[in-house]
């Protein structure tokens, strides 16, 4: 079996499923569709425009986030690091704000990874994802620089990269970090930084798979 398989274990007929981004959630959908089109009856809220172009190619219902809040029975996407508390680090796909809108609307959050992206700290793979204003982006870089950290502006095809939201994405580097709570707060705190890819305490289940994405293991948040 599957990390996309057993995902699709936790969703039962008139469920409202939160879409995430990404290789992962990309072969996730892809499954679900599957589900849908052999009479699986549920309806999709997607964490970014390409999750929504490829949900809609699979003719999964969707519906927006006005109409679901309340009503994400789960949200299922991966994540680039996986710390032994379930804490993670996300948005190396660039829709880290959209992803924790969905993560926090849902009832539960389920998250599939392969075993490389399990790591003893975050912050192991060195890079955190920070989503600000354009405007700000001087001012962030500077105080991040205050902080000890340095952030590139995410490049795309030659120019500056922008969000769903019309942002820009900074990646920061990061060492391994015990307390990513109060450097979450730090950064925060600086006018213009819509969001950080840290997501604590967000995690309810994480799936495991191997170099095929066959499951290996199951954690669960205590």
């Amino acid at each position: 079996m599957t990390i996309y398989e057993k995902a699709v274990e936790f969703i039962k007929s008139g469920d409202v499923v939160g879409l995430g981004s990404g290789r992962a959630s990309t072969a996730f959908i892809k499954l679900l569709g599957e589900k849908v089109k052999n009479g699986l009856n549920i309806q999709g809220v997607p964490t970014s425009e390409d999750s929504a172009t490829l949900a809609k190619s699979l003719n999964i219902p969707l519906i927006p986030l006005e109409e679901a809040i309340g009503k994400i029975n789960c949200a299922i996407d991966g994540a680039d690091e996986v710390d032994p508390e379930l804490n993670l680090i996300k948005g190396y796909g660039r829709a880290l704000v959209r992803e924790k809108i969905i993560a926090s609307s849902a009832k539960k959050f389920i998250i599939l990874v392969g075993d490389d992206k399990i790591v003893p700290k975050l912050g192991t793979r060195g890079k955190l994802p920070v989503e600000i204003v354009p405007f700000a982006a001087p001012l962030v870089k500077h105080k991040l620089g205050l902080l000890g950290i340095h952030g590139d502006i995410w490049i795309k095809n030659g120019t500056q990269g922008i969000t769903d939201n019309g942002n820009l994405i900074l990646d920061c580097v990061i060492p391994p970090t015990g307390d990513p709570n109060s450097l979450e707060k730090s950064i925060i705190d600086i006018p213009g930084v819509v969001d950080t890819g840290f997501f604590i305490n967000m995690a309810e289940i994480v799936l495991i798979g191997d170099n095929n994405f066959n499951l290996t293991k199951e954690l669960f948040r205590k």
